[in-house]
């Protein structure tokens, strides 16, 4: 897909000054160029979309660092492919040895704790019909989902405990809920 490159660098310095629409933006049209290359690498959807969403999250953690003069989808991609790479390292190191060894950086702040779009139409959603339409998510998405909305806890609380990083939950939280109100918008066509 091909993204107007205005357009584009406007969003990217959004994110940098931490606007949320232009975090989610960024989501919505990479999220399918750094699924599919992981799919082709790891094979496995659950892999792929976990580092896809531990890119995302690192990414968004790193966006001031981003140099516009380059691509950021080629960006994305490297910052995945480097993510698979520990992956695989961390597995190699913990088949030889039982430690394991746990790389916690500081977060940076990409979700503010207003209702977004997706947000309200969940909400307004009569709760019946929710849970069926939640039903159709992964696993991990419903689990999201349900601290979040039903549970009411915050994404510190969420992070602590799924014993994740932040940024991953809220990347994994704004996937869940565009793919909710996706579920949603196709049952009412």
């Amino acid at each position: 897909m091909e993204i107007e490159s205005d357009k584009l660098l406007q969003r990217i310095q959004e994110a940098k000054h931490g606007n949320q629409s232009a975090f989610n933006y960024l989501l919505d049209n990479f999220w399918n160029d750094v699924y599919g290359f992981q799919l082709k690498k790891t094979r496995n959807e659950y892999e792929a979309e976990d580092i896809s969403i531990q890119t995302f999250s690192k990414a968004f953690n790193k966006i001031h660092t981003f140099d516009e003069n380059y691509s950021f989808s080629t960006w994305l991609i490297a910052i995945s492919k480097n993510i698979h790479i520990d992956q695989i390292r961390k597995k190699n190191a913990s088949i030889r040895s039982n430690t394991i060894v746990d790389d916690e950086e500081r977060v940076y702040e990409i979700a503010d704790e207003t209702p977004s779009i997706e947000d309200k139409l969940i909400k307004e959603q009569h709760l019946e019909q929710l849970l069926a339409d939640i039903k159709q998510l992964k696993p991990h998405y419903q689990e999201v989902i349900n601290l979040r909305f039903f549970q009411e806890k915050s994404y510190k609380e969420i992070a602590s405990y799924l014993d994740e990083p932040l940024n991953n939950i809220k990347v994994k939280l704004l996937r869940a809920k565009k793919l909710l109100a996706e579920i949603i918008d196709a049952r009412k066509s």
